[in-house]
């Protein structure tokens, strides 16, 4: 038993306890703009956050949340708060407990930190979790008598902050939620009978769900939870589903309504219950009355029994073991024999009509050439996709293609559809890059979603070769990608790059493509700072044709360095004719093919403005016409 009895009654598996509802919506209906950091109102607007508290604790909430879900220094930062964590969560939980005096539990609410974590993004678990601590830390201080974790979608990194408050504060009580879809599953794909396992055996006083959806689903899922765990349940669903109505998206879940299946979640198997988005006071008021004539169901678990019932973690699914590299493709092949590869990079049409780029990458496929790269919407320019370009190469000339593919343009469900349906079409080679912000575009008022950046798809291709999905559940049949990357041998802050470039390894990379190279000697001493990750890499080469060309690369194109030296020759050729200017560029990029032969393992060529004749003429005496199979 602890000192407080209020705790004692929250962990007791016979007692059900009510929570608050909405902090956002309350603070949005008192005209809060939603642009503003709500976080930031218990410094700004105190007054504003504790009416709030006090309206949830006169409609009979036995536990008040803290205004302070979003109040992490990865959120706080997009406001410039970040160095206010402390600040922000001390008040946050002052507030509450001023409130609450000594007759209602006060849980320092915790959200997700809003980036994501490895394997899918650059942000570690380690950092993670000190973030965690950071703000928990400072809610403890300001007398939370509770950790609330909720509206995680990311059991990794609940996990997390679950370590995280056993650091902070091991004797505080953690109820830890996540939130799921209509289908019963994560974000991630995580069967609610799964999540409930893990948070279990993560150590968490209470587990459960919040937020996403309404209390039908909510209640479809306590159900399932009820049987694989003996942690004592939790449930705060949003007012139903929001709806379109005038321009505001409105929660149509009546209090009664709420109120009538808080009972019916009381009987599944839930004895902590509450409401999340869209939910009021007169929520809470119906959910009080609708609780409150229930009798408990199940048989009372000595406190110190119920510490130790930890369930085991699902164990984590590997996969299968990945088709061998070079069976994968005829360009993957070649690379894994350690032979010279050749390719040329081909923009997708603007519009509908494909017939040029046909014509041209046969010409390309009858030369020799081992495949052709498909770009994804370079600097930002609106083109035919680069999947469906490289289909049509494939299935109309024969020569196979390095498909680019950029996080820009999709988020993380989009882009595991459109993998999924590449591979079952048959395309095969993959080079994962970030991709350009919109904004360097024709079109600056279109938006990126980056839901993850190269590595983080780097990881998801190389999950999906061994059969997984993003949440680490079974496809079926593995895909069979060759995974390639981008680096830049050139960037501005090389320490940055080549950790990137250790991540991308890590995540499962199997050979680079550069960015043009017009410094051998930069290439090389890049290639000695990457010895112990080395994989094979190929160089990118860009045929120049004017000293406006060299010009625009050398200052309008991100990670392109071009030297005074090659400008210089440009320039001095360019004054000389239009022929001259197009034949020094072709004859510097023959000079960079073959400084950089010895160093890399193939080249991948250019057509600048689409002219194919010049990418070949860079290639002349390196490609054998009779080489290429269809």
């Amino acid at each position: 038993m602890s000192k407080n009895p209020l705790i004692d009654r929250l962990l007791d598996p016979m007692q059900v306890i009510v929570c608050d509802g909405a902090m956002g919506t309350m603070l949005y209906n008192k005209g809060v703009f939603i642009n503003q950091c709500y976080d930031e109102l218990s410094v700004r607007a105190p007054d504003l956050v504790r009416e709030v508290h006090r309206a949830y604790a006169k409609a009979g909430a036995e536990v008040l949340e803290t205004n302070s879900f979003g109040a992490n220094r990865y959120k706080l930062a997009q406001y410039g708060l970040d160095k206010q964590v402390r600040e922000i969560n001390l008040a946050a939980a002052k507030l509450a407990k001023e409130v609450a005096e000594d007759e209602i539990l006060v849980a320092g609410a915790v959200g997700p930190l809003g980036v994501r974590l490895e394997p899918l993004g650059p942000t570690s678990l380690a950092e993670a979790r000190a973030a965690f601590a950071e703000q928990l830390a400072a809610l403890h201080e300001g007398g939370a008598d509770v950790f609330m974790l909720e509206t995680f979608s990311d059991l990794h990194e609940i996990e997390q902050a679950i370590l995280a408050a056993r650091d902070v504060a091991p004797d505080v009580p953690v109820m830890a939620q996540m939130t799921i879809g209509a289908d019963c599953l994560t974000p991630f794909g995580v069967e609610v009978e799964d999540l409930a396992r893990a948070l279990d055996a993560y150590g968490a006083d209470v587990i459960g769900l919040n937020c996403s959806v309404g209390p039908q689903t909510i209640l479809d899922a306590i159900e399932k939870m009820m049987h694989v765990t003996r942690r004592k349940l939790s449930a705060q669903p949003n007012a139903g589903m929001p709806r379109d109505v005038g321009g505001r998206s409105m929660y149509m879940a009546s209090p009664e309504y709420m109120g009538t299946y808080a009972h019916h979640l009381v009987q599944a198997g839930a004895k902590v219950v509450g409401g999340c988005c869209g939910t009021t006071p007169e929520h809470i008021a119906a959910i009080v009355e609708g609780v409150r004539p229930l009798s408990p169901r199940q048989p009372r678990v000595p406190m110190k029994e119920r510490r130790q019932s930890h369930l085991e973690a699902p164990k984590e699914d590997k996969g299968v073991e990945p088709m061998p590299f070079g069976e994968r493709s005829k360009f993957a092949g070649k690379i894994s024999r350690g032979e010279f590869v050749t390719s040329v990079e081909i923009v997708p049409p603007r519009g509908v009509d494909a017939s040029k780029m046909l014509v041209d990458t046969a010409a390309l496929r009858k030369a020799g050439v081992d495949a052709v790269n498909v770009p994804d919407g370079p600097r930002a320019q609106s083109r035919m996709g680069a999947l469906l370009t490289s289909l049509l190469i494939e299935q109309q000339v024969g020569i196979e293609t390095v498909t680019h593919y950029c996080c820009r343009d999709r988020n993380l469900l989009g882009m595991l559809s459109d993998l999924l349906g590449a591979s079952a079409v048959g395309l095969r080679n993959m080079l994962i890059i970030t991709g350009d912000p919109p904004k360097m575009g024709p079109y600056p008022s279109a938006t990126g979603v980056f839901d993850i950046d190269a590595i983080g798809l780097t990881n998801l291709l190389s999950n999906l070769n061994r059969g997984l999905d993003p949440g680490g559940n079974s496809i079926g049949r593995p895909t069979t990608f060759s995974i390639g990357v981008g680096v830049n041998p050139a960037a501005i802050d090389p320490k940055h790059e080549l950790k990137r470039f250790e991540w991308k390894v890590d995540a499962g990379a199997e050979y680079a493509i550069t960015q043009p190279v017009f410094d051998v000697e930069q290439l090389e001493r890049f290639l000695g700072t990457i010895d112990h990750v080395r994989i094979p890499i190929i160089a990118g080469i860009w045929p120049l044709v004017s000293l406006r060309n060299a010009e625009f690369l050398a200052n309008e194109v991100p990670g392109v360095v071009v030297p005074k030296s090659i400008i210089d020759r440009m320039s001095a050729a360019s004054a000389e004719s239009k022929e001259a200017g197009v034949a020094e560029g072709i004859a510097i990029a023959r000079e960079m093919l073959e400084r950089v032969r010895p160093l890399v393992q193939g080249v991948q060529v250019s057509a600048p403005f689409g002219k194919v004749d010049l990418a070949l003429q860079v290639f002349r005496d390196h490609l054998s016409p009779t080489t290429t199979a269809a």
